[in-house]
């Protein structure tokens, strides 16, 4: 992919991301609350580890770039 077209296609997924969070913040309300993540909290720390929402993103991202990105 030539690197115009590429920085056109990350501003467009950047424009597309920003407008999703800004009006429909409902349609990622899901990520970081599926089962399998962990969050530990106490008195003076908190740990998190979205361990299933980023194996839910990771599979979402490569369908698409499958679908978008194949010869």
């Amino acid at each position: 992919m030539e690197p115009g077209k590429a920085l056109i296609s990350i501003g467009a997924l950047l424009l597309g991301v920003g407008l999703t969070l800004n009006y429909a913040p409902w349609l990622v309300s899901w990520f970081g609350k599926l089962p399998g993540d962990i969050r530990i909290q106490s008195k003076s720390s908190f740990v998190f580890i979205p361990i299933t929402s980023m194996i839910v993103a990771s599979v979402l991202i490569t369908v698409l770039a499958n679908l978008f990105f194949r010869k």
